[in-house]
Formats: C-alpha cells, sequence, structure tokens
C-alpha cells in the first residue's frame, strides 16, 4: 500500500474550529458491518447515527472501556528575544530537571524570523527566563529554563494550549480552550496534544457507563506532535514518532479479564489501541511503561481491541492508516465519504465514530445493540 491510497478531499468548511455544544452531544456514526464494497458503485456500510450521550446503549455489560488519562500541558510560549524580536517557544519534551524544579532543560520549537544563536536569552513572562543551548536546527532547539517558582509552575501559568495547526484563529487560543481542550479524567501531565475521543466524555456519561456495568481502565500515553507530522513520500513507513506510555497492572489484568469473560475491550481513540496492541504483542498485555514506536497498517494483527471509538482523522494520516487496518480500508473510507454527505465535523473538536474490528475474511455483522441508544 501507499500513503495516496489513503487520501481524500474534505470541504474546509467541516473542519470543526470550535467543540461541540456539549463534550457529549457530539455526533456518533455507528458502523456496522454488512459492507456491500464490491458493487458498483461501491455502497456505503450500514451505519446509525447518535450523539456521543448514547453510548451506554450501544454498550453492554462486561464490556471494559480503555481511556488514555494523559494531561495536555500549557506548551506554547510566546517571548522577546535579546533583540527584542518575537519568538513562539513550543516545548515538546523535558530532558533533565533540577531536585528543587527551577531549572529544567527542554527540547522546543521555536518560530522566529530569525533564530537566536546558542547563549541568546529569551524572556517568555514574568519570572520565566529561557537561554539558548545548542543552535537550533530547522526550529529545533534545547532550552535552559529558570524559575524561582519553578518551571513546571511558571509553564502553566504563563503558557497556551499548543491548539493543533488546523483549527485557525485569528487570536490564537481561547480561555475555552483550556478546559475543552482536557479530558475531564486527565490526570497526568505530558501531551502535547489532547487524546481528542476522550474529548467527548463527561464525568455523568462516565457514571451512566459505570451504572450499566460496563467496566472502566485507564492507562497513559502522551501525546506528541508527532501526531500532525504530515508523511514524505508514498512509501508507508516501517516506524513513527515515539510516544511514552504507561500501562498500570489494574489496566493489564482488566484488558485480560474482560477477554477471558467474552466481554469486548472498548478503546477511546488510537492512542489507547497503540498502548494496547504495543503491549499486547505477546498475546496477553503486559503492565510497565516505556517508548511506544508502532506503526499499525492494514494487515496488522489486532490482540487486544475489539472496538474503537475515534474521530475522523487526518487524509495520509498515519491515524487514518490505524483505522483503516482496524475497521478496513475501503470500509473506513466509504464511512468517510458518508460522514462529508451528511455534514459531520471533522479532527480535533469533530464528531466521531463507533467502529467494530473487521474479521480476518471481511468485515463482521455488528453487535452493536443499535436499537437501544435513542439517538438522533
Amino acid at each position: 500500500m501507499k500513503v495516496s491510497d489513503f487520501d481524500y478531499e474534505l470541504p474546509a468548511g467541516q473542519i470543526a474550529q470550535r467543540p461541540a455544544s456539549r463534550r457529549d452531544h457530539a455526533r456518533l456514526m455507528v458502523v456496522g458491518g454488512g459492507a456491500e464494497l464490491s458493487a458498483e458503485p461501491p455502497r456505503p456500510p450500514v451505519t446509525e447515527e447518535f450523539l456521543i450521550s448514547d453510548l451506554p446503549g450501544l454498550l453492554s455489560p462486561g464490556d471494559l472501556v480503555v481511556l488514555n488519562d494523559t494531561r495536555v500541558f500549557p506548551a506554547r510560549l510566546r517571548g522577546r528575544k535579546e533583540s527584542g524580536g518575537r519568538i513562539e517557544v513550543l516545548l515538546l519534551s523535558r530532558t533533565s530537571a533540577s531536585r528543587d524544579g527551577r531549572v529544567e532543560t527542554w527540547r522546543a520549537l521555536l518560530g522566529s524570523s530569525r533564530m537566536p544563536d546558542a547563549g541568546q536569552g529569551i524572556d517568555v513572562g514574568e519570572g520565566l527566563q529561557a537561554t539558548v543551548i545548542e543552535p537550533p536546527v530547522e526550529g529545533r532547539a534545547l532550552l535552559s529554563l529558570e524559575s524561582g517558582e519553578g518551571v513546571a509552575s511558571a509553564v502553566e501559568r504563563l503558557g497556551q494550549v499548543p491548539l493543533p495547526p488546523y483549527i485557525e484563529r485569528p487570536d490564537g487560543p481561547e480561555q475555552e480552550d483550556r478546559e475543552r481542550y482536557q479530558t475531564v479524567f486527565a490526570r497526568h501531565s505530558g501531551a502535547a496534544a489532547a487524546p481528542t475521543a476522550g474529548l467527548h466524555f463527561t464525568r455523568e456519561l462516565l457514571e451512566r457507563l459505570e451504572s450499566k456495568r460496563i467496566r472502566r481502565a485507564a492507562l497513559t500515553l502522551h501525546v506528541g506532535l508527532g501526531t500532525f507530522q504530515p508523511l514524505r513520500g508514498d512509501a508507508l513507513p516501517g516506524r513513527i514518532h515515539s510516544e511514552f506510555y504507561r500501562i498500570p497492572e489494574s489496566t493489564a489484568r482488566a484488558v485480560d479479564e474482560t477477554h477471558r469473560a467474552g466481554g469486548r475491550v472498548v478503546a477511546v481513540g488510537t492512542t489507547v489501541v497503540r498502548a494496547l496492541e504495543f503491549a499486547g504483542r505477546g498475546g496477553q498485555v503486559v503492565a510497565g511503561e516505556g517508548w511506544c514506536d508502532l506503526f499499525i497498517a492494514p494487515g496488522f494483527p489486532f490482540r487486544q481491541t475489539d472496538l474503537l471509538l475515534t474521530n475522523f482523522h487526518l487524509p495520509r494520516s498515519t491515524l487514518l492508516m490505524l483505522v483503516s487496518a482496524f475497521a478496513g480500508r475501503e470500509r473506513v473510507l466509504a464511512c468517510y465519504r458518508e460522514a462529508i454527505r451528511r455534514g459531520y465535523r471533522f479532527y480535533s473538536y469533530g464528531d466521531a465514530m463507533l467502529l467494530e474490528r473487521e474479521a480476518a475474511d471481511g468485515p463482521r455483522a455488528s453487535p452493536l445493540n443499535a436499537s437501544a441508544g435513542g439517538g438522533v
């Protein structure tokens, strides 16, 4: 396969610039099996339309919903160089920190008409000073950050949410984004981008799932900016950017118990799929932490994930390739065409779809209880 096999055209007006009025009021396309893709012209798979709030009626007691509890930190800083020129600093990953947290070293992406040299300082706000350690290469640099109150506290106070590049607003992120571009169950800070499928959940929805005896577990995968990087060329990559993950023993055990009992593991987002499948390559999810660089494309043997709740993704992206591997490329692209026709909103603040994993011999009849959701 080639990167161009995962392309589609999206009207710019369907790229969501703001979230839905309420988290769980985003639209949800539920995709059944039995797609007649061999027909001429190909027919889209059978789909039902619901809201995210209908999810408890689509799942069954004994299912396990797995969430990514990473927390997006306000990684975008605006400052001035010693020359007085403006510069934007996007913090990517921390490489070291002093014991008291007042000095930290970070890899960062700099945006400026003229890059600062090594040794030059950057004033990024009251109480926070940055110094360039190594000369920037293609905008990437190693910085030393210093703050008397502690670097983490200063960044939290001064930084902005790093919204994806396709959310284009003249004044950049707004105060609302601090809350809405963060899941309600976020715990562990370290992500440069949100696990967007999780943005749809409210505390009330989580309680309703629990009341129906649908179990819940969490893992952590810190989403990096590599998730937005376009693929170069037309050949599929062997591996992609690495992202830190951690899977608790309780989550690994819950996945195993769910499968043994005949329940289904529902991954909320592609990040959960990557972490579970990376840690479960041997057939059973192994608790632990490390760096995940797993690339999932059609032909990948899924072992841990049965259902996938996910947003609509960028064309020619590794995320679209993962979803296509999970539910079938032609099936997924047919759903995308149908979503465009119906006016669904795409990308991070957009709508979602609930997919069953494709069987080895093609799409299966969906076991989803599509009549019980009270859909729109």
